[in-house]
């Protein structure tokens, strides 16, 4: 890869950095997962003819999502030996707002909890949907769904969710 299309690929990838850490956070709920999935998607990004891309920023986020998915796969095989209970990662973004990040600790804590009922595919349909509005169109192609299946999907997830929701 040339120097140009290397300096390319990078600017895009900082660009939608922060959003492919988020998509994968949500998926994942550990920071240390997430920083792993970045450092795949970069090295398959940089591997990707930019040329022959439409949408940089679907195409990145369609390959977050899968590593993300295959990072849950191993996750759920990994977990099935632990005996304790999955607990999200906290995320913390600024020591100074203690009482917001208490708040937001215990959303994400119970949204993770939630989501963990979820199986690994409706996780991503319903975090790209729901948190980010992704369209069913992209959802189905990071996802290798069709967008009906995506919406039966998305559905579905939603309706676990609400099932579970206090």
């Amino acid at each position: 890869m040339s120097d140009h299309a290397t300096d390319a690929a990078t600017e895009a990838f900082v660009a939608h950095r922060n959003l492919l850490f988020t998509v994968a956070y949500e998926m994942l709920g550990s920071a240390a997962d997430a920083e792993d999935v970045l450092q795949e998607t970069w090295l398959r990004w940089v591997e990707v003819d930019l040329e022959q891309v439409r949408d940089q920023r679907a195409y990145l986020v369609r390959i977050t999502t899968r590593q993300s998915l295959n990072r849950l796969r191993t996750m759920t095989r990994r977990k099935e030996a632990y005996v304790g209970p999955w607990l999200p990662e906290p995320l913390l973004t600024a020591p100074d707002v203690a009482q917001d990040v208490e708040l937001a600790e215990s959303v994400s804590m119970a949204l993770m909890l939630v989501l963990e009922t979820l199986s690994p595919t409706e996780r991503a349909v319903f975090v790209l949907r729901e948190v980010f509005d992704v369209d069913y169109d992209e959802i189905a192609a990071a996802v290798d769904k069709s967008p009906a299946a995506v919406r039966q999907i998305a559905h579905r997830a939603r309706r676990h969710v609400d099932a579970r929701r206090p």
